[in-house]
């Protein structure tokens, strides 16, 4: 395969049919022979260059790529002020902030839940955060192709910068003065979510105007962030009337 700079690896039937319904550059797919004759063979031979291959050819990226591996053009964040401006106009606006996060097959998830209850941007660090890549693509099943993502310095000087564009800000954490689905989700909001071990930072915590948390009756006292992040992206649709 090719050494050209700038080129991911994604893997998979659907990441690689989204990154084509998306319009993002695709440098080639490879397909295994086994499905030079099938819907999906065609319809990638009909956007861009296919190559045909053996199975082994593809073991270098594990047994997870269904016969599927294509190279296309590298994953790129959005600037902050995009995001600001794409939606200055829009009465109810809902933008995730992920501090610290670091996990990309929670990424993908988040990002894969984002798209389905059409929240409208993730905000993530530029330290100290997982970055967008091929693990994030394929669990996202595609969606990383229509979320934006925004790559800031510094979170909780961001948060300054959305309070001045009228943003409220609402983290989730265990000690939430308000349970999750008892929160006012109207108008411009950032949700911020903490990373998997040490939730959400003290800086970004004290920047915070409203606590929320999910109630938790069994032992464990914690849910996968992933978990959490489709459960109050969901309520903020159901508080918003959306059905």
């Amino acid at each position: 395969m090719t050494n050209e700079k700038k080129l991911n690896i994604i893997m998979g039937k659907n990441a690689v049919t989204e990154a084509i319904k998306g319009g993002r550059t695709i440098h080639t797919i490879y397909l295994t022979e086994a499905l030079k004759q099938s819907d999906f063979a065609k319809f990638c031979e009909a956007n861009t260059a296919v190559k045909y291959v053996v199975p082994k050819f593809l073991q270098i990226y594990g047994d997870k790529h269904g016969g599927v591996v294509a190279e296309v053009k590298e994953y790129t964040t959005v600037p902050l002020s995009q995001v600001i401006q794409k939606n200055q106009n829009k009465e109810n606006v809902a933008l995730i902030m992920l501090d610290g996060l670091e996990d990309p097959h929670n990424l993908g998830a988040i990002l894969r839940t984002a798209d389905a209850t059409g929240m409208d941007a993730i905000i993530i660090p530029k330290h100290r955060s997982v970055k967008l890549n091929a693990t994030v693509a394929k669990v996202s099943t595609g969606a990383i192709e229509y979320v934006d993502v925004a790559e800031v310095v510094n979170l909780s000087q961001t948060i300054d910068v959305l309070k001045k564009a009228g943003y409220w800000v609402i983290g989730l954490e265990a000690d939430g003065t308000v349970y999750y689905n008892q929160q006012d989700y109207s108008g411009k909001i950032v949700v911020v979510l903490g990373s998997e071990g040490k939730g959400i930072s003290r800086l970004v915590k004290e920047k915070c105007d409203f606590l929320v948390k999910i109630p938790m009756h069994g032992h464990i006292t914690s849910l996968n962030v992933s978990v959490s992040a489709a459960l109050i992206f969901y309520e903020i649709i159901r508080n918003r009337g959306i059905k």
